[in-house]
């Protein structure tokens, strides 16, 4: 979601997570109900709910992260005698939809998908942010994170954490070995692609695409930072509303950069396997190539800081991400040499119940002291500007959220986050995954735009 040091121009960025979700229509011919019903009531919005001092909630967030998660309003939970209980399932978004509709949904859930609140509220399932939560998302975030999950004039979602995508992880040892620098241009970053695999004598770059629901997700960031980066912001702004359709030379121009990278066998998968394992290969898979050593380059989010060190076998010596450290990031350079545009994402949690205490939760999530309880526990950073810049644990997280607090900084969210659920998380995903396993550009392009809605 962001860019480096700031190269004296302005910032360009645009949030968005790997996790995405599958299609609402999709979602209800699943029918899934998710583990841990509502304490209150789940029915249409507008229902009112009976507070029980429980409250649950659901979302993508699983293992370390969802440790860490509940971590972070432990002490809240004992001082306001209320009971979280979360479910984390990497299948969330496949299951959110059938559970909404069964009446089985949590009080509160957790997404990364700005167009899947949006289809549920559309649908009335979801609540309408009550006055107290409204006030602190006034207060506490930048003014167009209310506006990613308003619809029909209301917001039914509060911004909760963010990331920033576009970063190019790289060795320092290793471009002091093989005498190269950081790229100021897409032209460098290529040439350097071409360089590190002449002098190592291998693949350069590592990529996975598989992440269950979310599988595609990571084609979808490299064609997001391309179109913002060649393109410019009006030309993104205008492709996330379809306005411009993906069979627009714009776009297939993006597709066609991406291509230079990712579909060379000379350039990726380094440790993995080639290109025919990008479809197979994990975020897991790419962090532990990186640390193999035979990956010199990885194109993440400020995430991956997270996945170096759970893939760290040495208890944290091997990964340390630092401009001294065995790791360290670049943005994926402009197609200029003048500022350089970044995309980014975030969480937002909505209720389908409104029970005073799912308020209370709800209330506490959205305001900068549960912000900052989270970012101190690590691997995050938030959009709240009220978050002192030295709370986040790593200097990649800290740069990252100086990013994403700096007003100089144009930001975008996540095009395939904001784009209907049937393309952003539907479409779009399977046409990348079709397209690294050889469907050619033009017919991967004309079936993510026949996806789009017609109204």
């Amino acid at each position: 979601m962001s860019a480096g040091a700031h190269p004296g121009g302005r910032t360009e960025l645009k949030f968005s997570t790997r996790r995405v979700i599958a299609p609402l229509a999709a979602l209800a011919v699943v029918g899934v109900a998710l583990s841990g019903c509502s304490s209150g009531t789940t029915g249409p919005a507008g229902s009112v709910g009976k507070a029980d001092g429980i409250v649950t909630i659901s979302g993508p967030i699983t293992d370390t992260d969802a440790a860490l998660l509940e971590q972070s309003w432990a002490g809240w939970e004992k001082t306001n005698h209320i009971t979280i209980k979360y479910t984390g399932s990497k299948n969330f978004e496949e299951q959110i939809g059938g559970a909404a509709q069964q009446g089985n949904a949590p009080d509160l859930a957790i997404f990364a998908q700005p167009g899947l609140v949006k289809d549920l509220a559309t649908r009335g399932y979801l609540q309408k942010l009550p006055s107290p939560v409204t006030a602190n998302v006034k207060a506490n975030f930048p003014a167009q994170w209310a506006g990613y999950t308003t619809t029909g004039g209301a917001n039914y979602a509060a911004p909760l954490l963010a990331s920033i995508n576009g970063w190019v992880f790289y060795s320092p040892a290793q471009f002091a070995k093989w005498g190269v620098s950081v790229p100021k241009t897409w032209s460098d970053l290529y040439l350097l692609t071409q360089t590190i695999q002449s002098k190592s004598g291998s693949a350069p770059w590592c990529e996975g695409f598989s992440a269950n629901a979310a599988s595609g997700a990571s084609g979808t960031n490299w064609v997001e930072d391309l179109v913002l980066r060649q393109e410019g912001p009006a030309v993104y702004d205008q492709w996330v509303t379809h306005k411009i359709p993906f069979s627009d030379p714009r776009i297939k121009r993006a597709f066609d950069d991406a291509a230079e990278i990712l579909l060379d066998k000379n350039y990726t998968n380094a440790g993995i396997g080639g290109v025919n394992t990008v479809d197979t290969a994990t975020t897991a898979d790419v962090a532990r190539a990186m640390l193999s050593g035979k990956c010199a380059l990885a194109h993440q989010d400020s995430s991956f800081v997270g996945d170096l060190a759970n893939a760290d076998t040495t208890g944290g010596t091997l990964s340390n991400v630092s401009p001294e450290g065995n790791y360290w990031a670049f943005p994926l350079p402009p197609f200029t040499d003048t500022s350089i545009p970044v995309t980014g994402g975030g969480d937002f949690v909505a209720a389908f119940s409104n029970d005073s205490d799912t308020v209370k939760v709800q209330k506490y999530l959205s305001s900068t002291a549960w912000a900052i309880s989270r970012v101190k526990l690590g691997g995050v950073v938030s959009p709240d500007p009220g978050v002192p810049l030295n709370d986040p644990t790593s200097p990649l997280l800290q740069l990252s959220a100086a990013t994403l607090q700096d007003q100089r900084t144009v930001f975008r969210f996540d095009a395939s986050a904001l784009m209907p659920s049937v393309v952003g998380s539907g479409s779009f995903l399977t046409g990348m995954v079709d397209w690294v396993n050889g469907t050619s550009t033009t017919k991967v392009l004309s079936s993510i735009d026949a996806a789009w809605p017609s109204h």
